[in-house]
C-alpha cells in the first residue's frame, strides 16, 4: 500500500503534465478503467502486480491493454512506467485521488449527506446548493440514510461537518448542561 503523501505527489505531477499535454478527464477515465479491469480480472492482477514477472512483460502487456482500452498516450506511458518499476498495484490507489484532484481544479467538491429518512431529490439539490453557497464550490451530493440521527440532516464536505441533526442537538444541550453543573 502505498501512503497519502505519495499518492497525491503522483496524482499532482501526473494532473499537472495531463493538462499541460493531454486531457485530464480522460487521463482520469483511463485510469478508472484500468482500475475496473483489473479488478474484474483477478488472474489478469496477479500477473501484472507479480515481481516474478520480468518488467519487459509487464510492459508489453499495458501496451497490448492501453491499445485494446483505448487508454491516452500519456496514460500508456504512466502504466509502462510504473510497469517497469513495478509499481503497476498503485494504479487503483491512484485513481480516486487523481480524480479528487481534478474535481478541485474544477472547483468541485464531494458532499455526503446523512438523513434519518430517506428524502426527495429535490431536497437533496436544495441541500447541494445550499452547502454551494457556503462553500463557494459546486457541490456533488450523495446522500444516505442513518435512522439513529433522529432527525435534521448531517452533511460532510470534506473535513468539514455540519450537524443539523436531533441527535447533535440533543448531544449539544447535554454538554452545555454537563458544563453549568
Amino acid at each position: 500500500m502505498t501512503n497519502g503523501a505519495a499518492l497525491s505527489r503522483y496524482a499532482r505531477a501526473l494532473f499537472d503534465v495531463a493538462e499541460r499535454d493531454s486531457n485530464p478527464e480522460r487521463v482520469a477515465e483511463d485510469l478508472e478503467a484500468y482500475t475496473r479491469l483489473i479488478a474484474e480480472h483477478s488472474e489478469l492482477a496477479r500477473v501484472l502486480h507479480s515481481p516474478a514477472v520480468p518488467p519487459a512483460r509487464k510492459v508489453a502487456a499495458i501496451r497490448a491493454l492501453a491499445a485494446q482500452l483505448g487508454l491516452t498516450p500519456l496514460s500508456t506511458q504512466l502504466m509502462s512506467a510504473l510497469a517497469e518499476r513495478d509499481r503497476l498495484s498503485i494504479v487503483p490507489e491512484l485513481a480516486p485521488v487523481y480524480r479528487e484532484r481534478l474535481l478541485e481544479r474544477r472547483n468541485v467538491v464531494s458532499a455526503e449527506v446523512t438523513t434519518a429518512v430517506p428524502v426527495g431529490a429535490d431536497k437533496i439539490e436544495a441541500i447541494g446548493r445550499r452547502l454551494g453557497e457556503v462553500t463557494g464550490k459546486q457541490v456533488r451530493v450523495a446522500s444516505r440514510v442513518d435512522p439513529s440521527i433522529i432527525g435534521g440532516v448531517i452533511a460532510r464536505v470534506g473535513s468539514t461537518v455540519y450537524d443539523g441533526s436531533v441527535n447533535g442537538q440533543l448531544a449539544r444541550m447535554r454538554q452545555k448542561l454537563v458544563e453549568n453543573v
